[in-house]
């Protein structure tokens, strides 16, 4: 690691702070991750769903060590700033939510989200006071780490059943009185709603792209108040559906006219370390 993790730490807080929104890639492993540095973005981020595919499981099913070893693998294979999607810090109490913070420096990492989603089906979310004290945990631990770790909130009514914006809106603005340094609240149904939660908040917004017909371009989510464009597991369902494709071509018709859409062995290792 040639850039040292308080820098990359302080370079990922002025992205925050610095005038329009940037868009923030989500890679699944160390070889999309070099390409998403190659392609010139300044930061980078974890997926949980990306990562659990990577393991073959689905999102929501990898412990702590496996969510942490993959993020390890993604901050070593580049210079930049990387977050992660930490789920709800892998365990209820805010005990866990803060040592899964310490862990997370611990790796490499310079941000990381916890949520609001207990993971539980009969009570898909915590009550807000108790989300906010795990929130406030989680932020304590940051703020004990020797750089400006970021620390977002999510808050994940519109992906849980619960479709309020008035709710996630009051979760927001609890977990931004609890010193969450960024709010996110995955799954909005449209740039109105966007618009009346950015203007809510003190704290930056991070919008996640990746829902067919709740995802808006740069320039509109930009108008609309938010810092933060990311990616989910966007890239990767992509990436699999290519694979799906041409296997299923080669499988059913015997023929690899997917070839012909392929990126040349010599461009894609131009990505990559000697």
């Amino acid at each position: 690691m040639t850039v040292s993790q308080a820098d990359k730490a302080k370079r990922f807080r002025a992205l925050h702070e610095a005038p329009g929104a940037f868009v923030i890639p989500n890679p699944w492993d160390g070889g999309s991750a070099r390409v998403l540095a190659g392609l010139g973005f300044e930061a980078l981020a974890t997926s949980s769903g990306a990562k659990a595919g990577v393991l073959g499981k689905r999102d929501g099913k990898l412990s702590r060590e496996e969510a942490l070893a993959n993020a390890r693998q993604i901050v070593e294979a580049c210079d930049l700033p990387v977050s992660a999607d930490l789920e709800k810090g892998f365990g209820d109490a805010p005990d866990a939510a803060a040592e899964t913070i310490r862990q997370a420096a611990g790796v490499g990492l310079v941000g990381g989200s916890i949520e609001d989603a207990t993971g539980n089906k009969d009570k898909p979310l915590y009550d807000v006071e108790e989300a906010a004290v795990r929130v406030a945990a989680a932020v304590k631990a940051a703020r004990a780490l020797p750089f400006p770790f970021t620390l977002t909130a999510r808050a994940e009514g519109f992906l849980r059943g619960k479709a309020d914006l008035d709710d996630v809106i009051k979760r927001l603005k609890a977990f931004e009185a609890a010193g969450a340094d960024v709010l996110m609240s995955p799954g909005l149904p449209d740039l109105a709603a966007v618009k009346k939660v950015c203007s809510a908040l003190n704290k930056p917004f991070s919008f996640m792209v990746g829902i067919k017909g709740r995802s808006f371009s740069r320039a509109e989510l930009e108008a609309a108040g938010v810092k933060r464009i990311s990616l989910a597991t966007s890239l990767y369902r992509v990436a699999m559906t290519g694979l799906v494709d041409a296997a299923r071509e080669v499988k059913e018709k015997g023929t690899f006219t997917y070839l012909d859409r392929s990126i040349p062995t010599p461009d894609l290792n131009a990505f990559m370390k000697e």
